[in-house]
């Protein structure tokens, strides 16, 4: 099958890194995907593999606007009734939101259509659900979505892309039942598919020398840092010998910066800032880190962890895991598979981390068990097998008629490394490379 994936930024920005397993696998498996963000720039930091394979064009770039008005004058009709659906909107905000994506939509029918896409997914219920939403309607392509979490509390037209879509995708338990509080009904559209990773060989022997616990996450409140660096100076005190690695970036490292002065840390702390996901994973894979915390909190009405892939990658080899029993973690750390303590509770965490750095067989017995959890129930190719049936099963009709009429390779352009650099202005119309969308839009449709 051809697949289009609408991302928000991947194969830019320094999120997203979490669908990559999955796009790789549907790859494996035969599958050819183009990979199209919403708002691409700011530089690739996770998706270098995915740039060959995507079409990263800004938002109201002049190829976006020519085709938008090219599609408009085509098809008025069927135009305005996609695009009246912003209309329908919770609130005047999430209205401008939606409707700042339609020129980009009407874009994406046309490049579906020529490309001979089969279906459309997207990743996110927010805005860029909307553009494959729109794309489809337009197109008559077939189309579906993941729903994650934070997107799923924002209630951008839920119902509406429920109803709309083949099928919807949640990754947790937690996220349907977020969903069914904002009034989505279940139904037989529904499917319960979980992230995954590919499962990687045994991690290297751990190396002597000093410990290192990692925090991979972004800088933000629910994840908890300051419980972390506060339980870090308990472990100190205590006479625990480790590093602390905090890998992520966001708006509360100044605030993170002056909490590990005050406490004296900057010898054990070290603020890493984004590094590259394949990073991380080296770092698993040679064996540099002896445990991962992730010290995650509820802030209310819905803010709170989903099932974090950052987890999910640190099990998978191995590494053993500390965490919060807060949204849908409780899903992934089973009993036995990891450590579970109450969130906002730095003792209960320092309580966590030293056995793990001082009983080596405590940390392989939860690390191996952790590994099996994750061959268990996130194996990046047996979820994507799952995935290709679910588009294959909502593409069928367009499929079996392109294969009655004999057309199903003609209206194909070809899809081959040189040539399709080549098609990539001529017949999609798509730039180069993306020029970075203002900081105000990309704050806005998040």
């Amino acid at each position: 099958m051809r697949l289009i994936y609408v991302t928000a930024y991947l194969p830019d920005g320094a999120s997203e890194a979490f669908i990559i397993p999955e796009i790789e696998a549907l790859t494996r498996l035969g599958h050819q995907v183009l990979v199209v963000p919403r708002s691409p720039g700011g530089g690739v930091v996770h998706g270098e593999d995915l740039v060959a394979i995507s079409r990263r064009e800004r938002l109201f770039s002049p190829r976006v606007l020519k085709a938008a008005l090219q599609v408009s004058a085509a098809a008025p009709i069927r135009a305005l009734s996609a695009a009246t659906c912003a209309f329908q909107s919770r609130s005047a905000w999430l209205a401008m939101k939606n409707l700042a994506v339609v020129p980009k939509a009407f874009w994406l029918a046309n490049v579906a259509r020529l490309w001979g896409a089969d279906h459309i997914h997207c990743h996110w219920s927010g805005t860029t659900a909307t553009m494959a939403l729109l794309a489809s309607r337009i197109s008559g392509i077939p189309w579906s979505l993941t729903a994650h979490r934070w997107d799923i509390v924002d209630n951008n037209l839920l119902s509406l892309k429920v109803g709309a879509a083949s099928f919807v995708r949640f990754i947790s338990q937690d996220g349907l039942k977020l969903a069914k509080a904002a009034g989505v009904t279940a139904g037989a559209k529904i499917r319960f598919i979980s992230m995954g990773v590919r499962i990687p060989e045994c991690r290297d022997a751990r190396p002597a020398g000093e410990k290192v616990v990692l925090c991979p996450a972004r800088l933000e409140e629910v994840k908890g840092h300051r419980f972390l660096v506060e339980a870090w100076r308990l472990l100190r005190d205590r006479g625990v010998g480790a590093k602390l690695w905090l890998a992520g970036d966001g708006k509360l490292r100044p605030r993170i910066q002056t909490q590990i002065r005050e406490l004296g840390l900057q010898d054990t702390v070290l603020l890493l800032g984004t590094v590259p996901n394949r990073a991380i994973l080296q770092m698993y894979k040679e064996g540099v880190v002896s445990a991962l915390v992730l010290p995650s909190v509820d802030l209310g009405n819905g803010h709170h962890e989903g099932v974090p892939v950052s987890l999910i990658e640190a099990m998978s080899y191995a590494v053993p895991v500390v965490a919060t029993p807060t949204g849908g973690i409780t899903e992934l750390v089973t009993p036995g598979a990891g450590l579970l303590v109450p969130p906002e509770n730095p003792v209960a965490l320092a309580d966590a981390v030293q056995p793990l750095l001082e009983n080596v067989g405590l940390a392989e017995q939860l690390g191996h068990a952790g590994r099996r959890r994750v061959i268990e129930a996130h194996d990046a190719d047996r979820i994507s097998e799952a995935l290709a049936g679910a588009f294959m099963n909502a593409s069928a009709p367009l499929l079996d008629a392109a294969a009655a009429h004999g057309s199903g390779e003609i209206r194909r352009i070809p899809y081959d490394g040189v040539r399709l650099q080549r098609v990539e202005l001529r017949d999609l119309g798509v730039a180069q490379g993306p020029a970075k969308e203002p900081k105000f839009i990309q704050d806005a449709l998040h």
